[in-house]
């Protein structure tokens, strides 16, 4: 059921890029607004204003079509009626161990007690 749901939701997110593509903007994007003829008279399939309309109640059954699919893919994905958090996965808390400071060597050349040969140690990790 999960996968059937999944690929309905697939195209129907394909077909809703399509749509949205598909529509004029103000600056005239991709749109196939207009009608094909010139005049804006009955050269067209549609005129502009038709295509418009199309599109836009297009938009809104497949925006609608989203929205459910995506609510049923959450509600099918949930399992059982537990929460669980991300933290849970983390594993046991008793095995972690405090961070501690990082030991230094003393550079080449320089003292083993003393900072005197400048400030050129290196961390050992």
């Amino acid at each position: 059921m999960f996968s059937i749901i999944l690929v309905i939701h697939l195209l129907i997110t394909l077909a809703l890029i399509i749509v949205v593509l598909l529509q004029r903007s103000e600056g005239g994007g991709l749109g196939i607004g207009g009608s094909g003829g010139g005049g804006g008279g009955g050269g067209g399939f549609l005129t502009g204003r038709g295509t418009a309309n199309l599109l836009t109640r297009s938009t809104a059954v497949l925006a609608a079509a989203f929205m459910m699919t995506s609510i049923a893919l959450t509600i099918l994905s949930g399992g059982g009626g537990e929460q669980r958090s991300i933290l849970d996965n983390l594993g046991g808390g008793s095995d972690l161990q405090p961070l501690r400071p990082l030991e230094s060597v003393p550079a080449e050349g320089a003292p083993a007690g003393g900072q005197e040969g400048g400030s050129s140690q290196v961390p050992v990790q």
